[in-house]
């Protein structure tokens, strides 16, 4: 390729101003760009790096502009070419325009992205001494760029799962935390959309039996300066700069194979029969606050992109915590938004989306607003409107935390499921009444406007926190490695040590965090909604009690393979199949009636055999109660108009620390039942132990901090308690 001024110019046609970025279409490529501030604009075509790092350059001047929108066709353009844009302009950041041709900017339509930033002087638009100066040096050494990709790919007879919500159970889960030290995944395959694709991963999740893979965020994104400095890097990937490109640092093909490699791995997780739900992060990018970098869309057209203080455009609006928030008032950026969607819905496959810190990006002024345009385009949209769409309902704003406040078809990530469920096993006074509507699907937070189960992502933990291991290990957070003094993360945990810090050789404390462990599993997968299982908490993951690993790229995160809790493993598989094979755990409507308490599908049972009544739920000292699912009182049909039956169970609860004699409810609830489940021994239910039965009305011990699942039948005489071998007592 020729310097800049080069006479030796590719042919140009005018192009057109749709699709943006960068379109080829199997004879040239299109390409365009939105930018209401720029004076003049110019597509950079950039050839093959020399043995210094250098790359010759040809600047062809895009005179076409439609609407803001800048295009031309370049016929001779093909797949693998790398390009940037130089947008001509005002630089005055203090009316928020940042124009500076010295900066070559990242299409933010860009499909595949080579390289990665170094961080010089020369990323930033302003000069460090001066920051009223503008910085002229050449920024092309020294950023991302980006590639025509092809889009051709043989998707065969690719067909999405389509798996129903209210039977949907999510796996959140990293490309390279899955995949970086499983033995079964070749080297150069581990941390990347290939490793996920790989048998031995794919037999893992099947074996799991879950139906969805939830991936933390794959957009390109940027790994900060601050953290690079310190030797870490941006695990988690919440920094996006690109959102219709796959991550390269994920690709074992580098930029180019990114795309097609991505799309090798739909495919086989759907011939699996498991969707893929990508978590996105659309309410900031990786450009930072106003000393952050010049990259891609602060260059374009600053206030357009970006929220930015009225009166103060040189600064921005902040409801991340990341320095910026995306202008979602802007049509140019819902567009861009909406784009990206259907990208990725339509040409990657994929099945639905987790929004990152979703109140942001409802934000019509400063207060969330449920009917903001991102919303009202969502609802309208033909396509979109049709996937799985998940909200995390909170943002670091005023007002930002929005659990059951988003409209209906969406699903949320709900806290308060969390925080209740966390706080009931750890033995919290009166979380008793707050328990029952959570495990029975948060209808105060989601029925009255006719949302059902299915809008309750339950969770115990997720990414961000402590993984299960570590929830029942540490009292407190450890997160000296990531260089903050131990002042990041959040330090009410809701967590338990259960009497030492960390771990222990004491095999009583092992012994119950074991159970915890179990029980909490359990409660998660046995409550009404839909259920998502973290990553690497079914194999007994740890990380040393660190709570916020966001910067922690390294064994501290990766799953560990070596030393995988089968126990724990086995626990897990049992109840995402129990809970797979009974409708009566995954109900796609309410229980009968307002209330949670007394219902004919279902009743609130005291360990004395006895429905509760107000009081008991009141009581502030009560930490145990007994769960009565009637299989035949879903009051559901299947998709043929047939009536869905199933079991009846009884579920025990015992959160409190002392050991209970337990009277099984009378005969009018069931007459003989069979335990499935007991957390403090989990072979009981296996086929190496056997079925074992109790009749209505006896007594049976529970020990404290556990759980037991019950299945009425018909069939097999009475035995003693499995965990104990004592003959359960009739009731006198």
């Amino acid at each position: 390729m020729s310097e800049p001024g080069s006479k030796h110019l590719p042919r140009r046609w005018l192009g057109t101003p749709y699709p943006l970025g960068a379109s080829y279409d199997g004879t040239g490529t299109n390409f365009s760009i939105f930018s209401s501030v720029a004076e003049g604009v110019e597509l950079c075509l950039l050839g093959d790096a020399t043995a210094q790092g250098r790359r010759d350059e040809v600047r062809i001047d895009v005179t076409e502009v439609d609407g803001h929108i800048w295009h031309v066709y370049l016929p001779d353009v093909r797949p693998g070419q790398h390009y940037g844009w130089r947008v001509h302009g005002r630089w005055e950041p203090s009316a928020g325009i940042w124009c500076n041709s010295s900066k070559l900017l990242l299409d933010p339509y860009a499909k595949a992205i080579e390289g990665v930033i170094d961080w010089t002087p020369a990323c930033f638009g302003y000069d460090f001494a001066d920051h009223d100066k503008p910085n002229f040096d050449d920024s092309a050494p020294h950023v991302q760029l980006a590639v025509v990709s092809d889009p051709f790919f043989e998707w065969g007879n690719d067909r999405p799962p389509a798996t129903a919500m209210h039977d949907t159970v999510i796996y959140e889960a990293h490309v390279r935390g899955l995949t970086m030290r499983h033995p079964g995944v070749p080297d150069e395959l581990r941390g990347t959309y290939a490793g996920i694709a790989h048998p031995a991963v794919l037999n893992h999740l099947t074996d799991l039996g879950i139906t969805a893979i939830e991936l933390m965020p794959v957009h390109q994104f940027v790994h900060d300066h601050r953290l690079r400095e310190m030797g870490l890097r941006n695990y988690w990937g919440y920094n996006s700069i690109a959102y219709l490109s796959p991550h390269n640092g994920y690709s074992s093909r580098g930029a180019m194979g990114a795309a097609q490699e991505f799309k090798a791995m739909v495919k086989a997780l759907h011939e699996a029969g498991i969707e893929v739900i990508l978590d996105v992060v659309y309410n900031h990018t990786g450009e930072g606050n106003h000393l952050g970098p010049t990259l891609s869309m602060r260059g374009i057209d600053n206030a357009a992109y970006y929220r930015l203080v009225d009166g103060d455009e040189r600064h921005y609006l902040d409801f991340t915590g990341t320095g910026n928030s995306m202008n979602m008032r802007h049509p140019h950026v819902l567009q861009l938004i909406m784009d990206s969607l259907r990208y990725w819905y339509l040409e990657m496959h994929v099945d639905g989306f987790r929004f990152d810190l979703a109140s942001a990006l409802a934000r019509e002024l400063y207060e969330v607003d449920r009917l903001s345009a991102f919303f009202d385009i969502i609802q309208q949209d033909p396509v979109i409107s049709q996937c799985k769409l998940i909200a995390e309902p909170w943002d670091v704003g005023e007002g930002g935390y929005q659990v059951g406040k988003f409209p209906p078809h969406w699903s949320e990530w709900n806290g308060k499921y969390r925080d209740t469920i966390r706080d009931f096993w750890r033995g919290e006074p009166a979380a008793l009444a707050e328990f029952g509507y959570r495990f029975t699907g948060s209808s105060d937070l989601y029925e009255a406007d006719t949302r059902k189960p299915t809008a309750s992502i339950n969770f115990i933990t997720c990414h961000d926190g402590f993984p299960l291991a570590d929830l029942v290990s540490y009292n407190d957070k450890h997160n000296e490695a990531n260089g903050e003094g131990n002042r990041d993360g959040e330090s009410h945990n809701r967590s338990w040590n259960h009497g030492v810090e960390g771990p222990t050789d004491d095999p009583a404390i092992n012994e119950l965090r074991a159970r915890q462990k179990r029980n909490l599993i359990a409660t998660l997968l046995l409550s009404q909604g839909v259920p998502m299982i973290s990553g690497g908490d079914e194999i007994g993951h740890t990380q040393g009690g660190n709570n916020n690993a966001y910067c922690q790229d390294s064994e501290l995160t990766w799953h560990d393979w070596e030393h995988v809790d089968e126990e724990l493993f086995d626990w897990v598989k049992r109840l995402v199949h129990i809970q797979r094979q009974h409708p009566v755990f995954r109900r796609r409507r309410w229980f009968q009636g307002r209330q949670i308490r007394g219902m004919d599908d279902m009743a609130w049972l005291k360990p004395d055999g006895n429905e509760m009544d107000n009081d008991d739920w009141d009581s502030g000292f009560a930490k145990s109660v007994g769960v009565f699912l009637n299989g035949q009182g879903i009051h559901a049909t299947d998709s043929f108009g047939g009536r869905i039956v199933d079991d009846t169970f009884l579920i025990l609860f015992n959160a409190s620390e002392l050991d209970l004699d337990w009277k099984i409810p009378g005969a009018r609830f069931g007459a003989r039942w069979v335990f499935v489940l007991d957390s403090t021994r989990p072979d009981v239910g296996t086929p190496e132990v056997g079925s074992e039965y109790v009749e209505a009305g006896a007594v049976v011990p529970v020990t404290s901090r556990s759980l037991m699942l019950m299945r009425l039948t018909d069939a097999g005489p009475s035995v003693g308690h499995p965990s104990t071998g004592r003959p359960a007592t009739a009731a006198s």
